[in-house]
């Protein structure tokens, strides 16, 4: 990677090596390690099999080598999804999020220089999530990951965007990531979940933030990114355009088309084709692309950023503010490392 421009992905997950038994605040299918050697384990979920992990889950000095070979400066280090559990109560949900948020940082504490942790919160519980994230902020984290929905709640809800004004208030970045997509039997082939739904849930969660009128009340201070390239919302932005003109009376409470607001989100590069990178550039600007990598996980990137770092179509100048600059733009000087 020698010449290679220093990177700074946006877009990695955790999971601990085992956790005190959660089945008290997550029921039944409460999430759980089975360890099978040193280097590996399987996630379960109750008596289900979820995910089979590697060490690069849990082990820094196996992130580090990664990142090395990649050429990755810094990693913003979140929480898998499937330990969010919104669909408990709140005061449940808060008691496994300061778990895993504690275990987060005894991960990143061998290189905080390199290592960025985002906390999770109960988002389902307004108040208890902002509770959360300030003694996340007072312990160490340095931003936040939250699923895409509460329920039938998207991001528009009321108790989100309270959460998501406190957020813009601390000056804390937020990261939204898809997760609980719906689940029905043609779904259920060819990981069609993974690969539809998916970016089908992220589109949706940033159309709620427009047409909900979010952006139009929420302070301009917030810095919200959505994981894998904003999902199919990019394509489909001339259609959403369109409807909003003429179908003013059903389309949403914005003031604005939503090619307005594309300057107010940042989206990821995790879309792992040059093609789908130049519609990322052309339709929400060279500024508010950050490099992802969805590390460690098979469905990833690797080398983390390749489809930026060997784009023939990207001048310096705009791979540079892709790889790290805009990056450093999102995250706020509060949130990268002091050596950063």
């Amino acid at each position: 990677m020698t010449g290679a421009p220093a990177i700074i992905d946006v877009h990695t997950h955790y999971v601990p090596n085992g956790w005190p038994d959660i089945t008290a605040q997550a029921g039944p299918d409460a999430p759980w390690l089975r360890i099978e050697s040193e280097s590996e384990a399987m996630m379960m979920v109750g008596q289900k099999e979820f995910r089979r992990i590697q060490s690069n889950c849990w082990d820094a000095e196996v992130r580090l080598r990664d990142m090395d070979a990649d050429g990755v400066q810094m990693q913003v280090v979140s929480p898998t999804p499937a330990l969010f559990h919104y669909g408990r109560s709140g005061a449940d949900a808060a008691k496994i999020a300061q778990i895993f948020n504690d275990l987060a940082l005894d991960i990143v504490a061998p290189a905080p220089e390199r290592f960025i942790p985002f906390c999770q919160v109960p988002l389902q519980d307004p108040d208890l999530a902002c509770k959360e994230l300030d003694r996340c902020l007072d312990n160490g984290h340095r931003g936040v990951e939250i699923g895409n929905h509460v329920g039938d709640a998207d991001l528009d809800s009321g108790g989100v965007v309270t959460f998501l004004q406190h957020c813009a208030h601390r000056d804390v970045p937020v990261f939204v990531h898809p997760w609980d997509m719906p689940s029905s039997p043609r779904l259920d082939r060819w990981m069609a979940q993974w690969l539809t739904a998916m970016p089908a849930e992220t589109h949706l969660s940033i159309l709620s933030l427009i047409l909900g009128g979010v952006f139009d009340r929420v302070d301009e201070r917030l810095r919200i990114a959505f994981a894998h390239g904003g999902g199919s919302f990019p394509f489909w932005l001339g259609r959403m355009d369109n409807a909003w003109h003429n179908r003013s009376d059903v389309i949403g409470t914005s003031l604005h088309p939503p090619s307005h607001y594309t300057d107010r989100f940042y989206v990821d590069t995790v879309v792992f084709d040059d093609r789908a990178l130049r519609l990322l550039v052309d339709t929400l600007g060279p500024a508010n692309i950050l490099v992802g990598s969805d590390y460690p996980y098979p469905l990833g990137e690797r080398p983390a950023g390749n489809v930026v770092t060997s784009s023939p179509h990207l001048d310096e100048p705009t791979r540079s503010l892709i790889t790290s600059g805009n990056a450093r733009r999102f995250l706020g000087p509060s949130a990268l490392p002091a050596t950063g």
